[in-house]
Formats: structure tokens, sequence, C-alpha cells
């Protein structure tokens, strides 16, 4: 059996990418860690109750089933330009070294001597800066712990582009343009690996379910994360039952 890391840049980022992906690891019996570079709380929602989101985190990893939980210990840098200074007890992962960042990952890898390291493709899915760090800290960690596969979470992009083409011109994606779009995700033939997570569909709608702060506000995105996780659980498996990775270098089988 094998030990995986899967390393995010927000909590809910674990759910909404690999939640399928972790449950069936875990079910087949493999080791699974996970590691998030940010805390989430300079977001735009945050808990109430005097809960944070890395107690989300823990909450939806317990769900997964995963072994356990880190956090590397930066701030998050937020959708908008970073107007404001780092806080003042941690840095923005964007603000910080990525070697210093690379090797607190790294520090991981060899601990748990994981054959396997979840990181995301280049674009960051969706180009968030948080994202596309977590790809830079992803490549230099596994080269400095000698990891020999790291996967790259992804979605295929055509599907997305078409989607947007649709609503676009219902101006509900503004905080997007066409341009953003085209170089978001991967290529579909591109993509090495296609995981049915079909079966743990309800694994993946309750780890998301446990990010209740992100269905707070009004605005599209709350709306959207609150909309996922009442899908009825056949629809969710159809909409959300399949995951997708580009493994670096030589691709060979997983799961598939």
């Amino acid at each position: 059996m094998a030990t995986v890391v899967a390393f995010h840049a927000h909590p809910d980022d674990e759910a909404l990418l690999t939640g399928g992906t972790l449950a069936r690891l875990v079910a087949e019996g493999h080791r699974v860690v996970l590691v998030v570079a940010c805390d989430g709380e300079m977001g735009e929602a945050r808990p109430g109750g005097g809960t944070t989101r890395l107690d989300e985190l823990r909450a939806s990893a317990c769900v997964l089933g995963v072994s356990r939980v880190v956090h590397l210990g930066y701030a998050d840098s937020g959708h908008g330009p970073l107007l404001h200074p780092d806080p003042s007890d941690r840095a923005r992962f964007v603000s910080a070294s990525p070697d210093e960042a690379a090797e607190r990952l790294a520090d991981v890898l060899r601990d748990e001597r994981a054959e396997i390291l979840v990181g995301y493709d280049p674009n960051g899915g969706y180009r968030h800066r948080d994202h596309i760090r977590v790809h830079e800290v992803a490549l230099r960690a596994a080269r400095s712990a000698g990891t020999p596969r790291l996967m790259e979470a992804t979605l295929p992009r055509e599907p997305i582009l078409r989607a947007y083409n649709v609503v676009s011109t219902l101006r509900l994606l503004r905080r997007y343009n066409g341009a953003d779009v085209r170089c978001s995700f991967t290529a579909r033939g591109e993509i090495t690996h296609r995981i049915d997570v079909r079966r743990y569909a309800d694994k993946k709608r309750a780890a998301l379910a446990c990010h209740a702060s992100q269905t707070a506000g009004t605005g599209r995105s709350a709306r959207l994360f609150c909309l996922m996780t009442r899908l009825p659980l056949p629809v969710f498996g159809l909409l959300f039952g399949r995951e997708y990775y580009v493994e670096v270098g030589t691709p060979s089988g997983w799961l598939d």
C-alpha cells in the first residue's frame, strides 16, 4: 500500500478537486496525508461560533478518512490585489520564499516516506495565485524529497470553456474573462488519469458540506457552493464523480 500526500492551497480545495480520490485511496488501504498551505482566514467567507477554516478542513479530512492533516503555516492571498501587508504572525503563501515552503512540504514527504505527491497543474486550475504557487512548491518539494511520483490535480478545459461561452452572455461570471478561461486548467488531451469516484460521491459531498463557511453570504461563489452540497446524490455523482490528473514525467497506471 502507498502513502499519498495531497497538497492543497486552501481549506475546501481538498474536497472540491480530490475528495473522491482521497476517499477511494483510503478505502483501498492506502495512507493519505493532507497538507494545506493557507489557513483560509483571509478569504471572503469566515466561519462563526469560534471555529476556523482549519477546523472545517479537519472535519472534511475525517469524513474522507485522511490519517494526518498538516498546515504549512501560511495565510492566503484572496482574489483581489495584495493591498494589505502580511498578517503580523505569518506570511502570505505567495509572499514567502518558494524554497522555504517547498522544504516545509518536503519535510512531510520525508517523514511519511511518501510514494505519491498530489499538487496542481501549472495554471493552478483557475489561475489563483495561491494555486499557481502550490504547483511551483510541489515540484520543488518532490525533487528535494525524492518523491517518485507527482500527480497534478486539474480539470479538462474544454467543457469549462463551453460552459463559460454559454453563460457569459448572461453575465454570471464577471470575475473571469474568456482569456482567463482559455488558459485555465488543462487541455483534455494532456490529462493522463481520469479517476472514477462515483462510488465515493457521498463522502465527497459530505466533505464539501463540512466547509459551511463557504455557503455564507450572498455572492455567486457562496450560492454555487451551497447548491453543490444540496444536490441529490445521484446528480452530484453524475456531475462530480470523476477527478482528473496529469502525471509529471512518464505516466503509469494509478487507480484508473
